[in-house]
């Protein structure tokens, strides 16, 4: 593992050891221990996408179709909403991972894109969660996988961007907050899929399998 990723890595781990719940009151911190904290941990905005996963990849994939039929269909099982298969945790490791977007926001730009592989790290964590980070790219998630059932777990993280080498506290800047359900859809191919992202898309499907 280069420099580098072990930043990332430890940014990942401490940009949610010190979470912020968004209440009606003062926020709370709330330590990021135990394999259901992720509820407590979110902020309202990200319970309603995590929520509202499917309603956001329905109106995606009707908004892709039209234009996009035979890239989505290529695609097979991972833009299909239903396609989680039980075990979905990614076992620790290097991967190579990409990212499509689908279903414009706000009625402009293009309603399908598929952007080339990154560089992509999974590393296990003390208290049942798992640590993700892209390595590579003008715009870098860093943050943890939390379990949530025996099909689904759930990313909860921020956006790093350009150079930065430091990484938001989640909950500290809506913008940045990251919010994605994790799932397993085949032998060896994992996805994270992000309903409602705060900027140009619909929904964001991470495709991760490993590099090895």
């Amino acid at each position: 593992m280069t420099g580098r990723s072990l930043l990332l890595l430890a940014a990942a781990t401490a940009a949610l050891a010190a979470c912020t719940v968004h209440r009606a009151g003062p926020a709370a911190a709330v330590p990021a221990t135990g394999i259901t904290q992720w509820r407590m941990i979110a902020t309202r905005d990200d319970h309603r996408r995590v929520r509202d996963w499917r309603k956001a990849w329905v109106k995606a994939l009707g908004q892709a179709r039209p234009g996009h039929k035979r890239e989505i269909a290529a695609e097979g099982r991972l833009l299909d909403p239903d396609a989680a298969l039980p075990d979905p945790a990614p076992p620790p490791g290097a991967y190579r991972c990409r990212t499509l977007k689908l279903g414009a926001r706000g009625g402009t730009g293009l309603d399908y894109v598929a952007y080339p592989a990154f560089r992509c790290r999974i590393e296990a964590q003390g208290d049942g969660s798992l640590a993700f980070v892209k390595v590579d790219g003008a715009q870098r998630a860093v943050g943890r996988i939390f379990p949530e059932n025996s099909r689904r777990m759930v990313f909860l993280g921020t956006l790093q961007l350009g150079d930065e080498q430091g990484t938001l506290r989640y909950g500290h800047d809506q913008a940045r907050d990251l919010a994605a359900i994790v799932e397993r859809v085949g032998e060896r191919r994992w996805r994270l899929a992000f309903p409602y992202p705060h900027y140009e898309s619909t929904l964001d499907v991470v495709e991760l399998v490993p590099a090895g």
